[in-house]
């Protein structure tokens, strides 16, 4: 359909496919963002029912759209219930029927577009509909969708929310790269708009400097929300760059759980294992089944290094944890029976102390090939563990992400 309108009304009863062709869902809606000046509002989406849940697709995954329906890139579907949010519109229920002086939105016509490095689907015009008393038809105009620039207003502060609609699923990273291009109360203004979730993981890409600058001006409560979202050893990095007296504040308004584990992190001297690693890793007992470990592994908040492998300790099950007994690998997890006890599938892989050096961690990971390492104390109580990302964060000269994200930045503006 390169080139050619296709109406919203239509889109909206279309089948969403699968990779193969089959039909998984239904589409119900089309989420758009309004365009920066001068530009048509585009579509970021699509809101579809699938397995009787209401979900959210993004544009970007859909490889055709036709006649036949929307078909999907690939194979996997998020599931995660469709959250509408500030900045962005839905075509059904926010524009069609809606009033635009004496006449009526019947439909919003879609165009593929493009810039040679991504494609995406925009809106170009509007259908409105007059009633008259004397006809019983109504009449149809077609309209460019600049001469109806009202029609696509978010209200106040629409334009920071739908900036943040737009960096909605960017990779953090690349959000980042947006970011640090901004000036600094435009980022301000994007960090009071953002989820807790997105603002935690956007902090995480930052330095530590630019984090403490982004979090300036955000209240206790919202502050807090946003550092539990955070991993421990980034959290960890952030809290030891604040002011005593701040540090203490935020420690002491955490849960005190999360407050115990950020002290013992802290306690640790900058450029040892310790400062690395997180304790928020996948650990069981000796008894506990591949089955149990893999029904773990499948839970997508996970970071792909942390799922890789579980832990197999004596109890308690929490770090410091009791005796460490080993580690079990997804590959090994995948050949073994579902009823098998993971202390029949135990690796014996080397750990590592707390007072290790990052080189000497680094050097420890590369010559076993393991995309984590165990964090353990001399009695043997596993601690932690120590993820190749991280290695690679602090290994890589410094400056890297600055230099990355000259060039991503670049690579995103629309």
């Amino acid at each position: 359909m390169a080139g050619d309108l296709i109406y919203a009304f239509r889109v909206m009863r279309l089948a969403l496919l699968d990779a193969g062709g089959a039909p998984i869902g239904r589409l119900d809606d089309i989420v758009v963002i309004p365009g920066r000046e001068g530009s048509p509002p585009r579509v970021l989406g699509f809101v579809a029912t699938s397995q009787r849940r209401r979900i959210f697709v993004n544009a970007g995954r859909i490889g055709t759209l036709d006649g036949e329906g929307a078909r999907l890139r690939s194979w996997d579907v998020d599931l995660n219930p469709f959250k509408p949010r500030h900045g962005e519109l839905l075509i059904g229920r926010d524009l069609i029927d809606s009033k635009v002086g004496d006449e009526t939105v019947s439909d919003v016509a879609l165009r593929p577009a493009g810039d040679g490095r991504q494609t995406w689907w925009e809106i170009s015009k509007v259908r409105l509909a007059r009633r008259s008393a004397i006809r019983r038809r109504p009449s149809y105009r077609l309209l460019d969708f600049d001469e109806v620039p009202d029609l696509f207003g978010v209200g106040a502060g629409g334009e920071v929310a739908a900036e943040v609609a737009r960096l909605r699923d960017m990779h953090p990273s690349d959000v980042a790269a947006v970011v640090r291009s901004l000036p600094l109360s435009n980022r301000k203004q994007l960090a009071e708009a953002m989820d807790d979730e997105r603002l935690a993981d956007l902090l995480e890409e930052l330095p530590e400097a630019e984090q403490l600058r982004m979090i300036e001006g955000l209240d206790l409560e919202r502050l807090i929300n946003v550092l539990e979202e955070m991993e421990y050893d980034d959290l960890a990095d952030l809290l030891a760059e604040m002011p005593g007296e701040q540090r203490t504040q935020i420690l002491e308004a955490m849960d005190d759980e999360d407050a115990d584990v950020m002290r013992r992190l802290l306690a640790y001297e900058e450029g040892t294992a310790g400062a690395l690693m997180t304790p928020d890793i996948i650990i069981f007992g000796p008894t506990a089944t591949v089955a149990e470990a893999l029904a773990e592994l499948r839970d997508p908040e996970w970071l792909v290094s942390i799922a890789a492998q579980v832990f197999v300790v004596q109890p308690p099950y929490k770090p410091p944890t009791g005796t460490y007994l080993g580690v079990v690998h997804f590959q090994r997890l995948l050949r073994e029976p579902p009823s098998i006890e993971l202390g029949r599938c135990l690796e014996q892989e080397p750990t590592i102390a707390p007072d290790m050096s990052e080189r000497d961690v680094a050097e420890r990971l590369a010559s076993y090939n393991m995309l984590a390492v165990g964090v353990c104390d001399e009695a043997g109580h596993l601690l932690g563990a120590i993820t190749v990302d991280d290695v690679l964060d602090r290994t890589l000269p410094t400056g890297w992400r600055q230099r990355r994200r000259v060039t991503t930045a670049a690579a995103v503006k629309p």
